[in-house]
């Protein structure tokens, strides 16, 4: 396993593996005697960096969510795992009731309001079973609380002890300038971490991201690039950079949104790319994310010790710098 840092400008910076194992369908549809094993095989690896939310997967059942974390918790509790392993979870976007659709999840959120804030926290270190959170995102916009408070109430959760890092995930380009500048300006932690999707594939400009029926934007746009490239403590957290099977699996193409000019193109280097290296489509992909010159660490999801398995091999992946520059030049 390789690692990197993440919050290297805070006091609390942590070293991560370069590979990130998302648990988001951890204690629904992934069992908890195949989710336990996924997790020893991914921390038998050197992985140490997962990643959960609050409110996952509340649309298993129609409630509230919470069954990831609480996973979590009992893997760790079980297993007596300490601050070695950094668990990150998100807040903000957890459903205030039971029984809500996904066309009325944004006007039931828990929102990112101080008093919310607080109690999301508080109820995530619970189920986790920790006296602190590792890393905690603020997961979706709220335009309903102003950014200065978000901004004071996250800072006040890490001046407490409470959280050692913060990030932001999904949250346009402007917002997540705006909330650090204010932390800079108000001498508070701020966001040192980025969740946002990103994968091989160009998504088309003329098609809302999938996250837009969330409220928020999702991608990691060309504003959020510049942003990264102009400050280089911050590292991004790319999820779903597999696009759910859609280099590998015929049944599942990729959607509409990646019908773009140049992915044809894309798509055949990645081919190709793959025949070279002996290696999937898959880890032809996360080789190119982790070896990108901004800081990137894949975040995959797995439901089988096969599908772990590949994307761990992902790491060993060296491309050479004829294959990087062919793949990222494809038009």
């Amino acid at each position: 396993m390789r690692y990197l840092t993440i919050g290297g400008a805070t006091p609390s910076p942590r070293r991560v593996s370069v590979l990130a194992l998302g648990a988001m369908r951890f204690g629904t549809d992934t069992d908890e005697p195949t989710a336990f094993a996924i997790l020893d095989r991914f921390l038998a690896a050197g992985g140490n960096f997962i990643d959960t939310a609050n409110n996952y997967a509340w649309w298993h059942d129609g409630g509230r969510g919470g069954q990831s974390e609480a996973l979590l918790g009992r893997w760790r509790a079980s297993r007596g795992i300490g601050d070695e392993v950094v668990i990150a979870t998100k807040i903000g976007a957890r459903p205030t009731r039971a029984g809500v659709s996904f066309a009325d999840r944004m006007s039931a959120d828990e929102g990112l309001h101080p008093s919310a804030i607080r109690a999301a926290a508080r109820e995530s270190r619970e189920r986790l079973g920790v006296p602190r959170l590792d890393l905690l995102y603020a997961h979706v916009e709220d335009p309903r609380a102003p950014i200065a408070a978000t901004v004071a109430a996250f800072g006040a959760l890490a001046s407490a002890g409470e959280v050692a890092l913060l990030g932001v995930s999904n949250h346009r380009a402007w917002r997540v300038e705006r909330a650090r500048t204010i932390a800079r300006a108000t001498g508070v932690a701020g966001y040192e971490v980025l969740q946002y999707h990103r994968s091989y594939l160009q998504h088309r400009t003329d098609v809302p991201s999938p996250r837009s029926a969330f409220g928020d934007p999702g991608l990691l746009s060309a504003d959020l690039l510049d942003y990264l490239s102009a400050e280089p403590g911050l590292v991004n957290v790319a999820y779903s950079p597999l696009l759910a099977g859609g280099y590998t699996r015929p049944d599942k193409p990729p959607g509409d949104e990646y019908a773009a000019a140049g992915n044809a193109a894309r798509l055949q280097t990645l081919a190709a790319v793959a025949r070279e290296t002996g290696a999937t489509p898959n880890q032809v992909v996360l080789a190119w994310l982790m070896s990108d010159p901004l800081p990137t660490i894949p975040l995959v999801g797995a439901s089988s010790l096969d599908q772990l398995d590949e994307s761990l091999d992902a790491v060993d992946l060296r491309l050479s710098a004829d294959q990087r520059t062919r793949l990222d030049e494809a038009r």
